[in-house]
């Protein structure tokens, strides 16, 4: 059966280049880093070694990179320890943020009573700059988490603007940037941003790694204790196979960034001309048609289907060899709907399939044909 994979946005697949560095390292640099013989200190040096290479494409320093399993984690670290050792009393985020940030914000509004208010958004998810500059007239200490690209619909934040606005009122701002590392380049020199979370599988890197930006003297403490690895912010003995398929899969997506960007975003942009001409009456969720406000690898559609066959759509697009998302995979296990849709669609949209496409280079214009005639089809 013809097999096709258009969900990245949830995992990208391993780069072969990934995959052999990896194996190199399993087999034989085995050594715990924080030992002092010779093995352990092979095994500190590569760590030390992703870390600076990392740390080089962002224009921080090595000491500004912790590692941690991923983005989930590095949010955690981050927004935790923002409201417990910084004394944040208050957080200003959007209702279409990742669960990993909305549901911590609910855990911590239980544990240490912060405040929490959301941004306005547009019909389209877009956030209202405006909105956020009068939340932020404020005498209360304040972070604000808004997501750099929405792992759903494909939104663009306007990162500078934000980051600039959160400066000018002494405001901290943390951005979950999972779905655009290695996608955008970020100079965090020149953009203002005080915290960042990243994770390598989404960009042809390994599962369970990832890391966490802190800005210098932030005063951040740990969440996970137990040792002193990470610039004493992470303890654990470091997983060295994996920092290095990240350092590997972040060197081979900003190297050959320029080329792949302009290959996935004709790949995109075909996909919208094609399923605009073969299936009148679709329509696409938030700003994901709109090359120029969304990422170039997401695409969210919203189909003129019956209600009683959108509960099964995943399962026949599935019987046909096809992979694609109705959501954030965190969430595929859940029955409700998607909360980044319910925001912004009708209720007479939301009983239509909407379905996530997303694409990687990888992909090919002979799977978009295929994907659209199966969904032409109707079942």
């Amino acid at each position: 059966m013809k097999q096709v994979y258009f969900d990245n946005a949830a995992t990208t697949p391993v780069r072969e280049e990934v995959i052999d560095k990896m194996h190199n390292v399993l087999k034989n640099n085995f050594g715990n880093p924080s030992s002092s013989y010779s093995l352990g200190r092979s095994s500190k040096s590569l760590v030390e070694k992703s870390r600076k290479a990392i740390a080089s494409w962002f224009n921080v320093s090595e000491g500004e990179i912790i590692f941690t399993s991923g983005g989930t984690e590095s949010d955690n670290l981050i927004l935790r320890s923002a409201v417990r050792d910084l004394k944040v009393e208050r957080i200003i985020t959007s209702k279409i943020e990742h669960h990993a940030v909305l549901e911590s914000l609910e855990a911590l509004k239980v544990e240490y009573n912060i405040s929490v208010e959301y941004v306005q958004l547009d019909a389209n998810g877009v956030v209202n700059l405006m909105h956020l500059k009068e939340l932020l007239d404020s005498e209360q200490k304040t972070l604000v988490s808004l997501m750099y690209v929405n792992n759903e619909i494909g939104n663009l934040l306007d990162l500078k603007s934000v980051a600039n606005i959160c400066q000018e009122h002494n405001a901290l701002f943390h951005t979950d940037a999972v779905q655009a590392i290695g996608h955008y380049n970020i100079d965090l020199q020149e953009i203002p941003i005080d915290f960042l979370a990243a994770s390598a599988h989404k960009f042809h890197g390994p599962k369970g790694v990832g890391f966490a930006f802190i800005r210098k003297n932030s005063g951040l403490k740990p969440i996970i204790i137990g040792g002193q690895q990470e610039r004493g912010l992470r303890a654990g003995t470091e997983s060295v196979h994996n920092i290095v398929g990240l350092e590997t899969a972040l060197n081979l997506a900003y190297k050959n960034l320029s080329e792949e960007s302009v290959y996935i975003t004709a790949l995109k942009d075909y996909f919208i001309k094609s399923i605009t001409r073969e299936i009148p009456g679709v329509t696409f969720n938030g700003t994901s048609a709109d090359l120029n406000s969304s990422i170039y690898t997401i695409v969210n559609i919203c189909l003129p289907m019956a209600a009683d066959k959108a509960g099964m759509i995943l399962f026949q697009l599935d019987l046909k060899g096809i992979a694609c998302s109705r959501g954030s995979a965190c969430q595929s296990g859940s029955t409700k709907s998607s909360h980044v849709l319910t925001e912004i669609l009708s209720s007479e949209d939301l009983l239509k399939p909407s379905l996530r496409f997303s694409f990687s280079i990888y992909n090919t214009k002979e799977e978009v044909d295929y994907v659209i005639e199966v969904l032409k089809g109707g079942f």
